[in-house]
């Protein structure tokens, strides 16, 4: 008889954003009448910049041209999208990382669940919590974990806290862990990292030969000159850390999909007899076997990023959210809630009122207000009493939605 992979039944009722989008259709369904605005998952609205645009219209036509049509490309990539993300992303900020060493995928959300094929199943996964829910369900998938108990965690894996009381950073551990999650800027809490902190998690890991998964999808939105942007402009980290980029924010790229993942060429883990194995091997070994790589014509997209007017235009865009999420910050605030991040990072992170649970404001924003955010207990256990919401919207929505907001508190 056909079995399955049992670890999926130990996944909780509904990955988080299907979960929201259930209960938005049916409000949707009982109130058609309702002008709904939609701050909760982190998908952008703004139009691709025109850089973009046009570079990924003149490789359609290079498709259509027997001289310049392009079948299976390099599985890493192509050369040339890949020594722009070395330079203008890495070399420039004093990192040292080589194209070779970049690997161009379909999404950083891909990457963080597909890391996985290349790792053992006896390493003892930490992550923040809140956290991403990608990091913690692609582990269960995987049977890394137990069971989920009553607060949502599982078994088997180490929860590092991160809350108001600790400024949503969260402590080094006393224990070994093998694999660790970061994210910074943080998706959900939009805390930042200082070179100072990332050193420390860099120092352990060599210490105790655990591995950094370091997922800076955000990076684009620093705008504090002191924050590292790479994990890799702490000095070890090459020893240590596989960093995560995405152009989904940055350049908008949701619907497009690009995205690549660095792994130094000198990173090692050890086997079952006990020696070293180079990682980057094994990754790109999973990669030329399980994929087949970006569309030239997305590719070419992503390139156009760093021409100068794709910076300049990116720039435009990562200003315009984060002068949305500005707004969010200021007219809460002002509302009396407790807020967080907003400020180097797309999200802002709200203390739900009067002790309501994080679903329960959910709801009551969704029912009186009919705007939509994110419950901060989708994230994990210590995101219980707190709320994301997203600044990726147009300006008008993010006005109409706070003003909304303001009136039902």
């Amino acid at each position: 008889m056909t079995t399955i992979n049992d670890n999926y039944l130990k996944l909780k009722a509904g990955y988080l954003f299907p979960e929201i989008a259930r209960r938005v259709n049916v409000f949707a369904e009982a109130n058609p009448n309702a002008s709904i605005i939609k701050l909760g998952i982190g998908d952008v609205t703004e139009p691709l910049p025109q850089a973009c645009l046009d570079a990924m219209t003149q490789a359609v036509k290079d498709m259509g041209d027997r001289a310049t049509f392009k079948g299976y490309g390099p599985e890493q990539g192509y050369l040339w999208l890949r020594e722009k993300i070395a330079k203008y992303d890495f070399q420039a900020r004093g990192c040292e990382v080589d194209a070779s060493e970049i690997f161009v995928s379909d999404g950083a959300k891909c990457d963080n669940g597909n890391i996985l094929d290349i790792f053992g199943k006896n390493n003892v996964i930490a992550v923040t919590d809140p956290v991403y829910p990608v990091y913690v369900d692609t582990n269960v998938m995987a049977g890394h974990t137990g069971e989920c108990n009553e607060k949502g965690e599982y078994e088997g894996l180490v929860y590092l806290p991160v809350t108001a009381e600790n400024n949503f950073i969260a402590e080094i551990p006393s224990q070994k862990v093998d694999l660790i999650y970061l994210c910074y800027p943080n998706n959900p809490t939009g805390a930042v990292a200082t070179k100072e902190y990332l050193k420390q998690w860099v120092d352990y890991a060599k210490a105790h030969g655990s591995i950094i998964f370091f997922d800076a999808a955000y990076e684009a939105f620093i705008t504090d000159s002191t924050l590292p942007h790479s994990i890799y402009e702490i000095e070890g980290a090459r020893d240590c850390a596989i960093e995560f980029r995405s152009f989904s924010k940055n350049a908008g790229f949701t619907g497009t999909r690009c995205a690549y993942t660095v792994l130094p060429k000198t990173l090692t883990a050890k086997a079952n007899d006990g020696s070293d194995v180079e990682l980057w091997k094994l990754w790109n070994r999973r990669q030329c076997t399980k994929f087949n790589g970006v569309s030239y014509i997305v590719q070419r997209g992503a390139e156009a990023v760093y021409s100068e007017e794709g910076q300049a235009q990116i720039q435009e865009l990562v200003s315009f959210y984060l002068g949305n999420a500005k707004i969010i910050c200021e007219e809460l605030t002002k509302a009396g809630l407790s807020v967080y991040g907003g400020i180097n990072s797309p999200y802002v992170w709200v203390k739900t009122p009067n002790n309501l649970s994080s679903w329960d404001f959910f709801d009551l924003l969704l029912e009186k207000a009919n705007v939509v955010g994110t419950p901060g207990s989708g994230f994990g256990a210590a995101g219980e009493g707190y709320f994301r919401i997203s600044a990726f919207n147009s300006r008008a929505n993010v006005e109409e939605a706070m003003k909304r907001i303001i009136e039902k508190m």
